[in-house]
């Protein structure tokens, strides 16, 4: 690609390509003048907010959902970045478990909870006087089954971060350079996303799931992810720290977490953690 210098065995961003990148992203956010960024806290959103606000000020807000799918620490991660950094920031009330689609969990999921929060933020930029909704979908994420896209695209939402023709590693280290501590942060999804497709999705189960996250995270885990099946709970964790969670000494530990949480087998999933895991099914029943 285009953005990468092989020196030795390592690729090297070109640090030219970044620079015209991310003035590109600039100048397309100075195009739409006011904004409402949604705004989840992750890297991508992150960076974007911390871009609207560098070019467009006071007219640029940044929006975070306050559902029950996102958990509480990512909610104060994203208040706690957007006071270190210094953007307006708010956080608005999403209702998408009134909606049966969305509670069914069928592979459409995701579209009907992006759905609720665009539909969210365009009532609040009619009643501001808001033109445009922005979010941080990248060049990366085009490639993989998100219906959420569709939602944007039924509802206008514009995608900066892929007009700027910006991937995820990209984004990370202009991030980096930028000085934001959010650079690394690990990837993030909904809790909605650790349940199967076709198990319903409620409360009380994705409050069990961050339960149980925010054990393993205190154990020091940073890439993971728990998995509900049922009487059955899958971890899965990223390939740099799956060696430690398999060591025995931990067995206990992930038992006595989770089997007070209600489940009666607890597994480690031996191919870890992988983006969009739970889609693997799809792929299989279009193949079969």
């Amino acid at each position: 690609m285009a953005s990468l210098v092989t020196l030795g065995a390592a690729p090297q961003l070109d640090p030219a390509v970044l620079q015209a990148k991310e003035q590109k992203l600039f100048d397309v956010l100075r195009g739409l003048g006011r904004v409402i960024v949604a705004y989840s806290g992750g890297t991508d959103s992150a960076y974007l907010a911390w871009a609207a606000e560098r070019v467009l000020g006071g007219d640029s807000v940044a929006i975070t959902a306050d559902s029950a799918s996102i958990p509480e620490s990512h909610k104060r991660d994203a208040i706690d970045f957007a006071i270190e950094v210094g953007f307006r920031h708010e956080m608005v009330p999403t209702f998408e478990f009134e909606n049966p689609a969305y509670v069914a969990n069928n592979p459409d999921r995701c579209f009907h909870c992006k759905d609720e929060l665009f539909r969210v933020l365009e009532k609040v930029g009619e009643e501001r006087g808001i033109p445009h909704i922005i979010y941080g979908v990248n060049v990366d994420d085009l490639g993989d089954y998100r219906p959420g896209q569709h939602a944007a695209k039924l509802h206008e939402v514009k995608a900066p971060l892929v007009e700027a023709g910006l991937r995820k590693v990209e984004i990370r280290e202009l991030s980096k350079r930028a000085g934001l501590s959010v650079w690394d942060r690990p990837a993030a999804a909904c809790l909605s996303s650790r349940i199967p497709y076709g198990t319903e999705v409620t409360p009380e189960r994705i409050k069990t799931i961050e339960a149980g996250e925010e054990e393993i995270k205190a154990l020091g885990f940073r890439v993971f992810r728990v998995r509900f099946h049922g009487e059955i709970v899958r971890l899965e964790f990223g390939k740099q720290e799956l060696a430690r969670a398999l060591n025995p000494e931990l067995a206990s530990q992930f038992v006595a977490i989770f089997k007070p949480l209600g489940f009666k087998y607890v597994t480690v999933d031996l191919e870890g953690y992988r983006q969009g895991s739970l889609n693997e099914v799809l792929e299989l029943a279009q193949v079969n």
